[in-house]
């Protein structure tokens, strides 16, 4: 078999075999549950195992629609979010991206993230404090306590929030909530002791989703649940996994639990947006992910160590809660700047972070410069290939140099007749002479592989791509190529299938229909294998992955695309500077004289 051909099939393959079975071959490790409970930790009577985790989880279990909705609220009012929180409890539990819509309509809703109690899949974030020692519920602020604050006030990044709440018995509890310019809350709470004796309470923030999200994908490429960065190692867990945790007295639910030192933070991930709870860096603090079956809520909750506030004294805690769009570049200040450890990895990388991450840095700068993702993504193809100019040259020259060696090599086949060890002796002895490596012109084509696979991974999941235009009809990079050959790409007055059917796979658009000429131009550098066999399985292939890619994100359609052109030229330059001239036109020719024969017969 030729060896170009040969290489063609090899890359099919193996990058097929990347995208589909990789991920359910290699599926991410279990994680331990732990269930100890830490000496000396603030927690609720055994008798009340529902609200051992802060005393929010009754609370959250009964709706209290009518309470929370006449409840008055401060607004919330940044350059990237709109909503309020509500003096009941002090909740955050009405957020929305300004700059994210639903759809790709104009007209389309914005993106809402959090939600109250008295909408569906609720989800939203709690703060406040476990009672100890001789406190009671009653003694501490709960999800029902009505705080105090300024009426007009309304939290911006330039005016924080300060909510009071007394208990009568000299405790005395502040919360200042403050907000920058992008996604990040910052809590600080506070209690103050009037009272004679020493009170003992124990801080927690808390996020709580009622049931899984409307939007969730269930595709095995992104991880949509919780994490859990433990300041060693960051854990993700399905929404499956935390209903599969063990079930644990202590905090009433299925949990896992984890003592944090430092560098931990931890909350619930969708395909583009996320809220984390981050306390200080060198914070230790309890890590809390749970599953209560009888409400079908998810919890995480971040329960720092226990205070003795003595008399006359005030203790203050800090929690930040990210609560936004997962951009590259803001959680990455956050990790540079802000000091938050490895929240760039909230991301999912995947398993080709290494990749993954330098290939995305790559695509945002060359995007910041050229003010379009699709040209960028070519700009990116024609980098990557840049880099792998030395290999693919290499590849090219051997190929050529194997070229010339055809007419020896049909001598041996001769000579051996049979004879498969002296065949196989003398094609050694041959590339020897001729210092001609044959393995070498696979080496471009694997390296190409994970690249794909990442920058597959990479269009996916970051949001940058999300509504990305490009050109003319693709006006969403992340989406399939809308246009499609049932309507003859709009001309005609009726529907195609839908991205979700099973018929789509039917509905080519114009970017799967170039992939499948140009995949089918670059077969044409070399004759047809003589093989009848080889010969059909070549004339498909082109076209058989014009219909499996069609349904794939248009930027990955584009690069693919790109990448088959540039490859082409290199190739046919490279062999050029050979001494060998690729008759492209005539191998086009003898395939349509190929096709006419077939058809005579």
């Amino acid at each position: 078999m030729d060896e170009q051909n040969r290489n063609l099939i090899l890359a099919s393959v193996l990058c097929l075999l990347v995208i589909i079975v990789w991920p359910f071959l290699v599926p991410p490790p279990e994680q331990p549950v732990q269930t100890q409970q830490t000496q000396g930790e603030v927690t609720a009577p055994a008798t009340a195992p529902a609200v051992v985790t802060s005393g929010a989880e009754s609370a959250t279990a009964a709706p209290v629609v009518d309470q929370r909705t006449e409840a008055a609220r401060i607004a919330i009012e940044t350059p990237e979010l709109k909503g309020s929180l509500s003096l009941l409890g002090g909740r955050i539990d009405d957020l929305s991206l300004k700059s994210y819509r639903t759809e790709l309509d104009e007209g389309a809703e914005i993106v809402k993230l959090l939600k109250s109690t008295s909408e569906l899949n609720a989800f939203y974030a709690d703060f406040g404090w476990a009672p100890g020692g001789n406190l009671t519920f009653d003694d501490v602020p709960t999800p029902d306590t009505l705080w105090s604050a300024e009426t007009d006030a309304t939290l911006t990044p330039d005016t924080p929030v300060t909510l009071t709440w007394e208990n009568g018995n000299g405790l005395v509890f502040n919360r200042v909530i403050s907000i920058d310019e992008n996604f990040m809350f910052t809590v600080a709470q506070s209690v103050t002791n009037t009272a004679d004796s020493t009170a003992r309470l124990a801080p927690y923030s808390a996020l709580m989703r009622h049931g899984e999200p409307t939007t969730l994908k269930n595709f095995f490429i992104i991880h949509e649940g919780a994490m859990r960065q433990t300041g060693e190692e960051l854990n993700e867990y399905d929404y499956d996994d935390l209903q599969d945790f063990n079930a644990d007295p202590r905090w009433g639910a299925n949990a896992s639990v984890t003592e944090v030192t430092e560098n931990g933070w931890l909350g619930f991930t969708d395909h583009y947006w996320m809220a984390m709870l981050v306390p200080q860096g060198t914070q230790p603090f309890t890590s809390v992910l749970q599953y209560n079956p009888q409400r079908d809520t998810y919890r995480s909750e971040a329960r720092l160590p226990t205070l003795d506030v003595a008399a006359g004294e005030t203790a203050t805690v800090e929690m930040q809660l990210f609560a936004g769009a997962k951009e590259w570049e803001t959680i990455r200040n956050y990790e540079n700047d802000g000091g938050i450890y490895n929240f760039i990895d909230s991301i999912d990388w995947g398993w080709f972070f290494f990749l993954t991450k330098p290939i995305f840095a790559a695509l945002h700068w060359l995007n910041l410069f050229i003010g379009n993702m699709g040209w960028s993504i070519i700009a990116l193809t024609l980098l990557i290939k840049a880099l792998l100019l030395p290999l693919a040259y290499k590849s090219y020259v051997s190929m050529a140099k194997m070229k010339e060696l055809q007419p020896e090599m049909e001598k041996l086949k001769e000579a051996a007749g049979d004879d498969k060890e002296k065949m196989q002796k003398g094609m050694i002895e041959l590339y020897k002479k001729n210092k001609v490596n044959p393995a070498s012109g696979c080496l471009p084509i694997l390296m190409q592989i994970p690249i794909f696979f990442s920058l597959y991974k990479v269009i996916f999941v970051t949001i940058e791509l999300r509504h990305a235009e490009w050109l003319g009809w693709i006006r969403d990079l992340s989406a399939p190529d809308p246009s499609s050959i049932l309507n003859l790409f709009g001309l005609l007055p009726w529907g195609t299938p839908e991205p979700t059917s099973l018929f789509f796979i039917f509905s080519l658009g114009v970017l799967p229909i170039i992939l499948g000429i140009s995949m089918w131009l670059q077969q044409k550098l070399n004759p047809a294998p003589t093989d009848k066999t080889q010969a059909m399985i070549f004339a498909w292939m082109p076209w058989v992955f014009m219909f499996m890619l069609g349904s794939f994100a248009s930027g990955l359609v584009l690069y693919w695309i790109a990448n088959n052109l540039i490859t082409f030229t290199q190739q046919y330059l490279i062999m050029r500077s050979q001494g060998i001239k690729p008759d492209v036109f005539g191998n086009i020719k003898s395939s349509f004289k190929r096709s006419a024969k077939s058809g005579d017969s």
